[in-house]
């Protein structure tokens, strides 16, 4: 059966690749966003998955729960503590943020941002409601800056995520990464956009991830994957016009060999010496 992608960068089938073979599984998605376009989780949904949908825009957790009702919906933040927060959206991005400063910069930048009061939980508090007696598999966190007081509503200790995948920038000299390693898991890839970390109890996943997402691994994008290069009509146009020339080229290779076309050659010459 060939996977389908949805994930922005090949983040799915990274997953995939590692915990293919676990049956009726189980995610946690902190920052969920839309519940298909640039989706880490629902290839897995679509596979027999379910998994908990952290998300506080409330047009992508209504999305959520229309698209994803097998899934446990909830609108609110992870953080450290149980608060209401600000939080700062811009809509129809996945740029919305906890975090003045970087709101301003996409402020500064020309962007539309708005501020909201969103409910704070510890991701501790929403295991013990909606995860009790689960293993997590993997567990996504893209928050905009806000990682460490997500991580530190944790109880790695009680909860222990087999793969952890954080959105981070290129400066991977993270503050909070420490919170992570010293809760027993390993940094084993950058793919560029995120860091993945195993359990130190599931390095034997540990070669799903060394070599990049490839055609053995049998997947093919979403319609409308920025990756899919869809054909426009200028395109299809330019590809008619190019097959055109390619059939008009052939005819005129099979008149050049008739002998029709040499004896209007030899009836051509003819006619120029006279």
């Amino acid at each position: 059966m060939t996977f389908i992608s949805y994930a922005q960068n090949f983040e799915d089938i990274r997953l995939w690749r590692a915990l293919k073979n676990v049956e009726n599984g189980f995610y946690i998605d902190v920052g969920a966003n839309d519940p298909s376009h640039d989706s880490v989780t629902r290839a897995f949904y679509d596979n027999g998955w379910t998994g908990i949908n952290v998300e506080p825009m409330p047009n992508y957790y209504d999305a959520l729960c229309l698209q994803r009702p097998k899934d446990t919906n909830l609108q609110c933040v992870a953080g450290e503590s149980a608060d209401n927060l600000t939080f700062y959206t811009i809509a129809g991005t996945g740029l919305s943020t906890l975090e003045p400063a970087m709101a301003k910069l996409h402020k500064d930048a020309g962007m539309d941002v708005r501020s909201q009061t969103v409910t704070s939980r510890t991701l501790t508090s929403i295991c013990e409601e909606h995860a009790r007696g689960r293993a997590i598999h993997f567990l996504k966190i893209d928050v905009e800056g806000h990682e460490e007081t997500v991580l530190r509503g944790m109880d790695f200790s009680q909860w222990r995520p087999w793969v952890i995948l954080i959105e981070t920038p290129w400066e991977r000299n993270q503050t909070w990464e420490n919170l992570v390693t010293d809760a027993g898991y390993h940094s084993i890839l950058f793919d560029g956009i995120n860091t993945y970390y195993l359990a130190e109890e599931n390095l034997n996943l540990k070669p799903a991830f060394d070599i990049p997402p490839c055609n053995l691994d049998e997947f093919q994008f979403c319609k409308g994957h920025k990756f899919s290069h869809p054909v426009g009509d200028a395109e299809h146009q330019l590809a008619t016009a190019l097959q055109r020339a390619e059939q008009a080229e052939a005819q005129l290779r099979a008149m050049q060999k008739s002998r029709t076309w040499q004896a209007i050659q030899k009836l051509k010459k003819t006619l120029l010496r006279a």
